[in-house]
């Protein structure tokens, strides 16, 4: 079993409540890694998970989960976890991991798993809708679709979200989430395969060839993935093409690092804006 067998690797480094007293691993947070990785597998297929299942009437229980162990891993390793559903059934649905110190395999799993009634507890077939956006990702297509348009077009999908992470989550009131440049801007919305807006953000004029990049948003559970920065990229390809020098943003401190790693580069001191902390960052294109 080879690290190029997986599409999907979650990278850990080994911490000193993980080992024990030979200063290696201990059995029982393999485990715990493999399921970390199964967490990542879902985002990667871009499907929030409680999301998804509560829209598809069913959920995914554990049958088995088995360990093979090959070499210890120890205190501070750096292991890329990696997972792949192996093989669906009807109802069930089997992942094989393995874990690696560089190219070195130390431990393999299988974890089966039983798609079933939530309430009932009795298995049922994999909904066909799922079981497609599986084979898809492992046959290595892209999980997103990105859709820019305006805000009559898009508004149904960027509003629900904007407001779950403006309003409900960052507490910025309400009345200052939505104004009058949304009539105006470009809107993009990633999408997932089963139409679940993820991401948005929109792209206003600033000044003569100078655009705003804002309303930057992503679904909680999805923030650690790469939703960010396609959406990101999508809006900096479009000032381009209409032919802008320069982007200018408004920056959360705490979103600073993914904007500077997009070559934004921060531009005057730091501010309030809707009680949170922001800096203006720049980017010449």
């Amino acid at each position: 079993m080879k690290r190029t067998d997986f599409r999907l690797a979650h990278r850990l480094r080994v911490r000193w409540v993980e080992v024990d007293i030979q200063k290696i691993v201990f059995n029982g947070h393999y485990l715990m890694y493999f399921d970390n990785a199964i967490a990542d597998y879902w985002r990667a297929l871009a499907l929030p998970y409680e999301l998804t299942m509560h829209q598809l009437g069913g959920d995914l229980y554990v049958k088995k989960a088995s360990l093979d162990y090959h070499a210890s891993a120890e205190m501070e390793d750096w292991l890329d976890v990696c997972m792949k559903c192996e093989r669906m059934g009807n109802s069930s649905m089997t992942y094989t991991g393995a874990i690696f110190r560089g190219d070195e395999l130390l431990i393999t799993c299988e974890m089966v798993y039983v798609y079933a009634n939530p309430a009932l507890k009795k298995s049922q077939p994999i909904p066909t809708a799922l079981r497609e956006m599986m084979l898809a990702f492992e046959a290595g297509q892209d999980m997103i679709e990105l859709r820019q348009g305006t805000w009559n077009e898009l508004q149904a999908l960027a509003f629900p979200l904007r407001h779950a992470v403006f309003v409900q989550e960052q507490h910025v009131p309400e009345h200052m989430e939505c104004d009058e440049e949304d009539a105006t801007a470009t809107h993009v919305v990633a999408l997932n395969r089963m139409g679940m807006a993820l991401a948005t953000a929109r792209l206003t004029r600033h000044a003569p060839g100078v655009a705003r990049i804002g309303r930057m948003a992503v679904m909680k559970v999805m923030r650690g993935s790469d939703l960010g920065k396609r959406v990101l990229a999508s809006l900096i390809e479009t000032a381009k093409a209409r032919g802008d020098t320069c982007i200018v943003l408004h920056a959360q401190c705490s979103a600073q690092g993914f904007y500077a790693r997009a070559g934004f580069v921060p531009h005057g001191e730091v501010f309030d804006e809707a009680g949170i902390a922001h800096i203006e960052m720049r980017l010449a294109l």
